[in-house]
């Protein structure tokens, strides 16, 4: 699976697919990404389809394009190895130059296998009470209106506390790294089993990321009538939320399978992504 709109996406997808081929492999994929390489692969349809019938799925883009592919093929658990495109790319593998050693690897079985919670959100006044998944984050944030929101927040229905400002993100230890980090919370390892309730520009100073266990619950209630506010899973376009109503988010059944070379670690990634360095004297 490749993101069109990142540079030499397909030049890069059909070395890719080389690659695969060369390694006696039968590859399929989406419509989009088919149509992205122009090459004669076998049809699996959508993403969801794709991860149902393959034993690994290659992703190929940034942290955002992992991020979708995490969610759609969440219910089954397929590992996905992730090739950078992008900036930052966090959530992936290897790079492109990479991707030949990387795949011996996973074949070979010493690539290691992440499990990552997923995280679900359902909402009191949605009538399918449809759940939403993310892999990063849920975040509630006030619409182009530059005034204040007033969230009240609870934790397994004891009543935490009522943040006023610009939203709050409710992140998952895979999205601590992310809009959360951004925020002024804390850099969680992926194994801690807990969420993050980070406020954006809380008007309260003592007002301060917050972490609960991923056991838990959180209710979030929209106290504010007069400013537009807005619900978004992984940075996707958000849906509105009406005053009164409850957002309740709690840790998915669902977990995204990332690989990761031997070579690497959470902490190997923090250092060399964040340009993090041991003292200069």
């Amino acid at each position: 699976m490749a993101n069109p709109e990142k540079a030499d996406a397909a030049g890069t997808l059909r070395e890719v697919v080389s690659v695969l081929r060369g390694r006696g492999l039968t590859v399929g994929a989406d419509a989009a990404t088919q149509r992205l390489g122009e090459l004669d692969l076998e049809p699996r349809g959508s993403i969801t389809a794709l991860a149902a019938s393959t034993d690994l799925i290659v992703a190929l883009g940034g942290d955002g394009t992992m991020l979708r592919v995490a969610r759609n093929a969440a219910t089954t658990r397929t590992p996905i190895l992730g090739i950078n495109l992008g900036t930052l790319g966090f959530l992936t593998t290897c790079t492109a130059q990479e991707f030949g050693s990387t795949l011996d690897l996973a074949l070979s079985g010493r690539c290691l296998v992440e499990a990552r919670s997923l995280i679900q959100a359902q909402r009191s006044a949605a009538v399918s009470r449809r759940t939403e998944l993310a892999l990063n984050d849920f975040v509630i944030s006030r619409g182009p209106t530059p005034r204040l929101i007033e969230l009240a927040v609870s934790v397994d229905g004891e009543e935490l506390t009522r943040y006023r400002g610009d939203g709050l993100i409710i992140s998952s230890p895979t999205g601590s790294t992310a809009y959360s980090l951004a925020a002024g919370g804390a850099v969680v390892s992926p194994q801690a089993e807990v969420f993050a309730l980070t406020p954006i520009c809380p008007h309260t100073l003592s007002n301060r990321s917050v972490i609960i266990s991923l056991r838990s619950f959180v209710e979030v209630r929209l106290l504010t009538e007069e400013v537009s506010t807005f619900v978004s899973a992984d940075g996707q376009e958000g849906s509105g939320l009406a005053v009164g109503e409850v957002l309740t988010v709690r840790r998915s059944r669902h977990a995204a399978c990332l690989l990761r070379r031997p070579d690497a670690s959470f902490f190997h990634t923090l250092r060399q992504k964040m340009n993090w360095s041991g003292s200069p004297v």
